[in-house]
């Protein structure tokens, strides 16, 4: 691109520790796209993806017995380890962290990054109903900016909201998905965590929910309703210079759209692999209008590259 050779780095990838997956009673079947295998890297190689950030979503968070949650994430972890050792041009990943026990989350996260040498955590948008602004997940995000690491936020679901999703459209997930993505945002902004924890480095999945495409409304929020906002140090469509974001938004509007409400520096391509939602997720990009050179360079590989300190 431009002269210049583009490692492309997918932010959002998942897979499943079936060692760790058993400790909750799920059994994972050999063929399972979730698991390292070689399909995974032809599959890569299809669609242009040179290395993986891999994920695991929390479905741990209520696992309320502590020792069992710590065993969890030690296995998950080591795997994640091991993988990155046996493949590290193809794979960095992400630690497993139980917010369900926020100071062992920590403990958690500084482990991973020091011992294990994974580039940050993955979490959910809620802990068993506790949005993440609250204090007592301070420690976490203290943790995190300390360490100056990478937190990807993946959707876990809004079970409140499973009776007005159900039906056709899968709107559990089409909709669900990006509003959890949307509140866990909001929430960081106006109660301040990202005020207390400046140096935060925060990824959302699916293009940041709709929180992207409707922040104005944040703003004259605050001018409607302006004691809810008087605590916050800047207007929040501010704070999204502040966070990052996939590229999962589907149009070439949308990734134009994305594009100029956040900036170009905060946007990594995210393919959401094994699940088919963006066989094209290069293309995407290589074929978005008004991006320059430099621009599809940045959000296929090079973004990823600095904040996941790949050399």
């Amino acid at each position: 691109m431009g002269g210049r050779p583009i490692r492309t780095i997918d932010i959002h990838a998942h897979v499943i520790v079936p060692e760790a997956a058993a400790l909750m009673g799920v059994q994972t079947a050999p063929n399972d796209p979730s698991l390292i295998a070689g399909r995974r890297f032809e599959t890569m190689d299809e669609w242009g993806i040179d290395m993986q950030a891999l994920s695991i979503n929390a479905n741990w968070y209520g696992v309320s017995d502590r020792d069992v949650a710590a065993k969890m994430m030690q296995i998950q972890n080591e795997k994640l380890a091991e993988l990155c050792a046996k493949y590290p041009d193809r794979f960095v990943a992400f630690a497993s962290v139980a917010l369900q026990f926020p100071d062992l989350a920590a403990v958690q996260l500084e482990e991973g990054v020091k011992k294990y040498s994974l580039r940050g955590a993955a979490i959910g948008g809620h802990v068993n109903g506790d949005e993440l602004s609250a204090p007592k997940f301070d420690p976490f995000w203290k943790k995190a900016e300390e360490l100056g690491c990478l937190i990807f936020m993946h959707p876990q679901g809004i079970p409140e909201m499973e009776k007005r999703l159900a039906g056709k459209g899968g709107l559990t997930n089409v909709i669900g998905n990006p509003l959890e993505t949307t509140i866990f945002l909001e929430h960081l902004i106006f109660e301040g965590t990202l005020d207390r924890f400046p140096g935060l480095k925060i990824c959302a999945a699916h293009g940041g929910g709709y929180l992207p495409s409707y922040a104005a409304r944040s703003d004259y929020g605050c001018n409607r309703f302006p004691d809810a906002c008087k605590s916050l140090k800047k207007r929040p469509t501010e704070y999204l210079r502040q966070l990052y974001f996939d590229s999962m938004v589907f149009t070439p509007e949308g990734l134009r759209h994305l594009v100029a409400e956040t900036g170009v520096s905060q946007i990594m391509i995210g393919t959401d692999y094994p699940f088919p939602w963006s066989t094209t997720t290069v293309d995407h990009v290589l074929n978005t209008a008004g991006l320059s050179d430099a621009d599809k360079r940045a959000i296929l590989g090079e973004n990823a590259a600095r904040l996941l300190k790949i050399t």
